[in-house]
């Protein structure tokens, strides 16, 4: 980010340093005006989105990359990194790892240049993504179980075979490629800009957008968005070198990179202006808002910028600006849908969940009813318990906030004990669905939330890891839709084998998260 009396040419030039002299911010501004994607590329539309304008007090515009024949920006930086190929190199044809959207913007434009592709996909990528790319004339090699077996299965054939790699975003004509985005919304908006958002995966995106800005309007802010179980680049740009996360989050997997490219570091950490970090609820929201205004479905990655508007508008409190966000693609699995759809509410704090302790006698539910009044319902879960108390989940559309806390203050003074649930991930994601399932038989049990892949013998390889003296005394599972399994499960460990725990874990290596001190277990499930 630009430092006290510098400019964007300074900055730029004083990044990190490669063995080649780095590109300036002239040098890309002219090679974004030089770029070819026209051949496959569709200058894309930038359509106000009327009610969430209204809704904001700003003027919100969608620059719509969501429309491109391959549903993504990625096949412009995909063709004009393989239109400046010589015509050896494109006879010998091209190689790309890849599980989405820059697999099927290489097989296009290798389909229109008359060049071999190869695209390597790990073995879990769903079988819709497998086919768009075939659809586009593209050859399908799949190989490990992520896009890290992938890249480096990808460079040894392309070794072997002398293709050419064309990589997603680390690399000069591909950043220029995605530039060509802020050239059509410069020329599209006849009105002072005050900030464009993109998301950030690797960082091609946001590179291309910001080195044509800064060089043509740098008062205009360039804005990065991340999830926040996937932020390499908020975490690099803080710490001043790139910084290598062991897990992403697969939600919005457009953007799911551990590590980003040295190139779109350098661009990135001189040019961003600033950076938001947002959550997948807020995603959610997000994609349910750009449907409201255009019918049209965003995939989580597409949807980012449109989260990180809307948070920057709330904590800015920005009024009466000209605000972009680049919706990046639509290639969304149709099963991931349902989890939009449940989340979304959420993510605009439309829907609030609630654990309410009440007396174990006839008339309390109708008492909470009564305090609860014509406030809308959203979810009521409960089963009679053995003892003096019943824990109620309960789910209530409220306004903000603040109408949350008072829900929670207003129980409280009618002598009900209400703990919020709205962030708490195990609620939302599995108990909502369990409650009731209690036993007063399980002894010893420890609660764990694990990301499963999503491909046969998952499960098989958490059995076998287990040892034989474990039971499993509770297990949830509910499809997504998505790359990975959401597992709830209890596990009673014999008190002399907890030591033992940590290593079981740890050879398994499954993302996990210890959930046994949750209170929504506590509640609901022991």
């Amino acid at each position: 980010m630009l430092g006290p009396g510098q400019t964007p040419h300074d900055q730029l030039a004083a990044g990190e340093k490669s063995t080649a002299a780095p590109l300036g911010l002239t040098d890309y501004l002219l090679k974004i005006l030089n770029a070819r994607v026209y051949d496959v590329a569709i200058e894309s539309p930038l359509e106000k989105a009327t009610r969430l304008s209204k809704r904001l007090g700003n003027a919100v515009y969608l620059k719509r990359e969501d429309n491109q024949p391959s549903f993504s920006f990625k096949l412009r930086g995909a063709y004009n990194k393989m239109a400046h190929l010589s015509p050896e190199q494109l006879s010998r044809g091209v190689i790309c790892a890849s599980a989405g959207n820059h697999a099927q913007g290489v097989a296009l434009s290798a389909h229109r240049l008359g060049s071999r592709a190869l695209i390597v996909m790990p073995v879990t990528t769903p079988k819709l993504k497998i086919e768009a790319v075939r659809a586009f004339h593209g050859e399908v090699t799949l190989h490990g179980e992520s896009y890290t077996d992938a890249y480096n299965h990808a460079t040894e054939i392309a070794a072997e075979q002398g293709l050419t790699f064309v990589h997603p975003f680390d690399d000069p004509e591909v950043i220029a490629g995605q530039g060509t985005i802020a050239l059509e919304v410069l020329q599209q908006l006849q009105q002072p800009i005050h900030a464009i958002f993109c998301a950030i995966g690797g960082g091609g995106l946001i590179s291309g957008v910001a080195a044509y800005v800064k060089a043509v309007q740098p008062e205009i802010k360039v804005i990065g968005v991340q999830v926040a179980d996937s932020n390499a680049m908020v975490q690099s740009v803080a710490a001043g070198q790139r910084v290598q996360l062991s897990e992403v989050g697969l939600f919005s997997d457009g953007t799911a990179v551990k590590l980003v490219g040295e190139e779109t570091f350098r661009i990135t950490q001189a040019l961003v202006d600033e950076f938001i970090v947002v959550d997948n609820d807020s995603v959610c929201a997000a994609i349910k808002d750009v449907f409201e205004d255009t019918r049209s479905i965003l995939e989580p990655a597409g949807a980012l910028s449109v989260a990180g508007l809307k948070k920057y508008v709330a904590q800015k409190g920005a009024v009466d600006e000209n605000l972009v966000a680049v919706t990046c693609g639509a290639n969304m699995n149709f099963d991931r849908l349902r989890f939009v759809a449940e989340r979304a509410e959420l993510g605009e704090q439309r829907e609030a969940l609630f654990a309410v302790t009440i007396p174990e006698q006839p008339g309390s539910f109708k008492r909470l009813c009564e305090i609860l009044g014509t406030r809308g319902i959203t979810e009521f879960n409960y089963r009679m318990a053995d003892n003096a108390q019943a824990h109620v989940f309960v789910g209530l559309t409220t306004s903000s906030r603040q109408d949350t806390e008072a829900t929670i203050d207003k129980l409280n003074e009618h002598g009900f004990v209400a703990v919020d649930l709205t962030n708490d991930e195990l609620s939302k994601m599995h108990v909502r669905y369990m409650v009731g399932g209690r036993s007063p038989h399980v002894t010893n049990e420890r609660l764990y939330r694990f990301d499963f892949p999503e491909r046969p013998g998952a499960l098989m390889k958490f059995l076998s890891h287990m040892p034989p003296s474990w039971n499993i005394s509770l297990f949830h599972y509910r499809s997504q839709g998505g790359d990975v399994g959401r597992i709830l499960a209890g596990i009673q460990v014999p008190e002399s084998e907890l030591p033992g725990v940590d290593e079981f874990l740890s050879g398994l290596a499954y993302p996990c998260v210890d959930e046994t001190e949750n209170p929504a277990y506590r509640l609901f499930l022991q």
